[in-house]
C-alpha cells in the first residue's frame, strides 16, 4: 500500500494550540515553519535565547486545559480559542502579557504559574534539543483507539505529519532511515516517548483515556511516533506520496 501524507499540524506556541495546514515548505535543520515558534515560561525559568527543556514551560501534561486550545495564524497574530474562554487574538512578540493573563485561569494553581512569552531559537522549541519534525501513523492511532474503546483525536499527540497506509506502529522501526515526502526528505532520528498530555481529550481539556497504560499493556512501551530532521528542502501537501529511501 502506498504511504500518503494525511495531515499536517503545527503548534505556534509550545503546548498551547494546534493548527491544521494543507501545505507547507520544509527547510533543512529547521522545524515545520511556525511550529513551536513561541513558548511560555513558568515559575522561575528565564529566557536564555536558546533551546530549553520542556519542564521550564507551560505544557499539556501539567495543565490539561491547554490541550483544548486551538490556534489559527494570520501574519504575526495568533487566534486562540478554548471552550471555556473568550477567543484571544495576540501578537506574541508585542502582547505577551495579554497571553499570560488569558492562560492563567486555564493553568492549575498548584503549578508554577506562566510568567513570560519567549521566542524560540531557529531550531524551534520542541521537546528535543534539535530541530525535529514529529511523524506519526494514523494506523497506530486507530489501533490505540480500538483498545481504548473510542476513537482518538490526533491532537492528543501534538504531531506534525500524520501518514496513511502504514501498519500500526510501523514508523517506530524507521529510526536511521530517510523518507521522501513531496519534494522534501527527512531522516528519522528517534522514537517519541510519550507523557500524560496524551491522556487528555482535546475537545474538553479533561483526562479521559489512560493512553500510557494502554501502550504499555498492549505494546510494551510508551512510544508513539518518531522525530525526524529535514535533510532536503521541499514543498509538502496533503495527499503527497511518502517513500522510504533507505
Amino acid at each position: 500500500m502506498t504511504h500518503r501524507l494525511a495531515a499536517i499540524w503545527r503548534h505556534p506556541i509550545k503546548g498551547i494550540g494546534a493548527e491544521p495546514l494543507e501545505t507547507t515548505r520544509l527547510t533543512p535543520d529547521r522545524p515545520l515553519p511556525g511550529d513551536r515558534a513561541w513558548a511560555v515560561l513558568t515559575g522561575g525559568a528565564t529566557d536564555t535565547g536558546a533551546w530549553q527543556p520542556c519542564r521550564n514551560f507551560a505544557r499539556g501534561c501539567y495543565g490539561p486545559e491547554l490541550m483544548a486550545i486551538t490556534a489559527r495564524t494570520t501574519g504575526n497574530r495568533i487566534h486562540l480559542s478554548h471552550p471555556r474562554q473568550a477567543d484571544l487574538i495576540v501578537d506574541p512578540a508585542t502582547e505577551g502579557p495579554r497571553l499570560i493573563d488569558w492562560l492563567r485561569p486555564l493553568y492549575p494553581a498548584e503549578r508554577p504559574a506562566p510568567t513570560q512569552v519567549v521566542k524560540a531559537p531557529p531550531e524551534g522549541m520542541s521537546d528535543a534539543p534539535f530541530p525535529s519534525v514529529a511523524i506519526l501513523g494514523r494506523a497506530a492511532l486507530d489501533a490505540l483507539g480500538e483498545v481504548a474503546g473510542q476513537a482518538l483525536d490526533m491532537r492528543r499527540f501534538r504531531g506534525n505529519l500524520w501518514l496513511d497506509g502504514l501498519a500500526p506502529f510501523e514508523e517506530l522501526d524507521w529510526v536511521g532511515r530517510t523518507l521522501r515526502i513531496g519534494s522534501a526528505e527527512l531522516r528519522v532520528d528517534e522514537r517519541i516517548t510519550r507523557c500524560r498530555a496524551t491522556e487528555t481529550n482535546p475537545d474538553t481539556g479533561t483526562h479521559d483515556v489512560t493512553t500510557l497504560h494502554l501502550l504499555r499493556r498492549h505494546w510494551g512501551h510508551i512510544d508513539f511516533g518518531v522525530k525526524a530532521v529535514v535533510t532536503k528542502p521541499g514543498a509538502i501537501g496533503l495527499g503527497d506520496a511518502v517513500e522510504l529511501l533507505g
